[in-house]
């Protein structure tokens, strides 16, 4: 099985699940050249904590290679299965390839990294000729199924367990030698930290981005005993796979207290260190569950689908910024957690079925699944499609043709999508009302913190209305 990865979240996700494979399978993976790929840095990343077939991935990334030699190399030598790890239209693109160019072609496996809850009709457009779609709970699937439905389109999702979402190994980073495990070993011992998960897109708004770090601010202020990390996923000139138009590190104030850092580092790395685990809606709440780290999901702005955290409900991890302050800190119920990214390894059926649909293609018997796309335009439409998932990337002449016809028709199209909001705005978003840890019952409050728990912060002072209504944190 060959993976193909591009940006940071993709890269980790399709690495880290290529590594769960049966150990009989033989594995390679391919980075492929777009636009967003992520860098050598955060690909070294991205690859920590590989099984022994891909641990050599962290030290010496592959580099990254154009989608038609790619696409090339599987036509030469094709392997059994191919991981198709990347985002939307160059999925898109890249699927579309293999099935055109690539004679007795390979069993096409894709996916999502992280929280795929509540599900996105984009996901399942781009991915709608792979063979097998692989989500991470048995919510997802279902929600999934529902929405392919809907549209068209053949159920074909997959369960198994987000890789993040496994109890921490012995070891950090297998493979990578014994003096490497001894220093995962010491940082272990040491709980100083209280790890910000950022993200780059929620909340969207600078004003709220501000807030949040006002709150870490204060955090900071109130428990010079830990750390109080920003933990980043790019640096500058790096891409992500959602772009970030308000960054933390920019945001934090001049005069922040000392024990306030931003720093970037697998993940992993920051959990072996940490009191708790904080965000919004990132998929590190989930790595942290798995190793039994404390964890906040801040509700301050509501719960919603552009939040990406209406999963959480009932999790046992909401909390607000008075919590974060207070260092009130959740850990996850019981009863939340087989149907949400908690799953016994026993349901996991991903890699069986990829044997059945190889056994398939040695058999002749593969069959391809129609796209979800349904525009006509040939060549040319073809041509722009690649064009939008490579950017400049594809320098073929056809290519150049379509964009000269297509921005302009792109062009009018935004300019009547405005004109109808204008005239017909957009429903307002439904968001849940906030929600805490204060008087959560049994389970909440599990986490460190001199505030954890006492009667005194049960009641809301005009320094927690404060707090909660974004003013100035100090």
């Amino acid at each position: 099985m060959v993976g193909l990865v591009d940006t940071d979240s993709f890269a980790k996700w399709g690495a880290h699940l290529l590594a769960t494979a049966p150990t009989h399978w033989r594995l390679e993976l391919w980075t492929v050249a777009t636009p967003r790929s992520a860098s050598r840095g955060q690909l070294r990343s991205a690859f920590r904590g590989l099984d022994e077939r891909l641990a050599h991935l962290a030290t010496a990334p592959p580099e990254p290679l154009d989608v038609d030699t790619i696409v090339e190399q599987l036509r030469q030598d094709p392997p059994d299965a191919v991981l198709v790890s990347l985002i939307g239209p160059v999925a898109e693109l890249v699927i579309d390839e293999v099935h055109r160019r690539v004679p007795r072609r390979p069993v096409l496996v894709t996916g999502l990294p992280g929280i795929s809850f509540p599900a996105k009709w984009k996901g399942v457009f781009f991915r709608a000729r792979a063979d097998l779609f692989v989500l991470h709970s048995h919510r997802e699937v279902r929600a999934y199924e529902e929405l392919a439905r809907e549209g068209g389109v053949e159920p074909h999702f997959t369960l198994a367990t987000l890789p993040f979402a496994r109890p921490a190994p012995a070891a950090v980073g297998a493979g990578t030698g014994a003096g490497a495990r001894a220093r995962a070993g010491a940082r272990a011992r040491v709980r100083d930290s209280v790890v910000f998960a950022a993200q780059p897109s929620v909340p969207a708004e600078r004003a709220d981005r501000a807030r949040v770090v006002g709150w870490l601010v204060e955090t900071a202020l109130r428990h010079p005993e830990w750390r109080v990390v920003i933990k980043g996923r790019a640096g500058a000139g790096e891409h992500q796979t959602h772009r970030e138009q308000h960054p933390y590190p920019a945001l934090v104030p001049a005069d922040a207290p000392a024990n306030l850092v931003v720093e970037s580092g697998p993940m992993a790395d920051h959990l072996e260190r940490a009191v708790a685990l904080v965000t919004i809606s990132s998929t590190a709440v989930l790595e942290a569950a798995a190793r039994g780290v404390p964890a906040l999901t801040l509700t301050d702005f509501g719960t919603g689908r552009q939040l990406i955290n209406e999963v959480f409900v009932g999790s046992g991890l909401e909390g607000d910024a008075i919590d974060l302050v207070e260092g009130r800190f959740g850990t996850v119920r019981p009863e939340w957690m087989h149907d949400n990214h908690f799953h016994p390894d026993a349901e996991n059926d991903w890699a069986g079925r990829v044997d059945a649909l190889m056994a398939e293609r040695d058999a002749g018997t593969l069959v391809d699944r129609p796209a979800a796309r349904r525009s006509r335009g040939g060549e040319l439409r073809r041509a722009w499609e690649r064009k939008n998932a490579l950017g400049p990337g594809d320098r073929s002449a056809l290519g150049a043709v379509a964009t000269v016809i297509g921005a302009p028709v792109r062009a009018v199209k935004r300019v009547g999508r405005q004109v109808v909001r204008l005239v017909r705005p957009t429903e307002t978003p439904v968001l849940l009302a906030p929600t805490n840890q204060r008087g959560a019952g049994a389970g909440a409050g599990a986490g460190a913190g001199a505030g954890s728990g006492s009667g005194a912060s049960d009641r809301l002072g005009d320094r927690e209305q404060e707090l909660v209504a974004g003013g100035d944190p100090r």
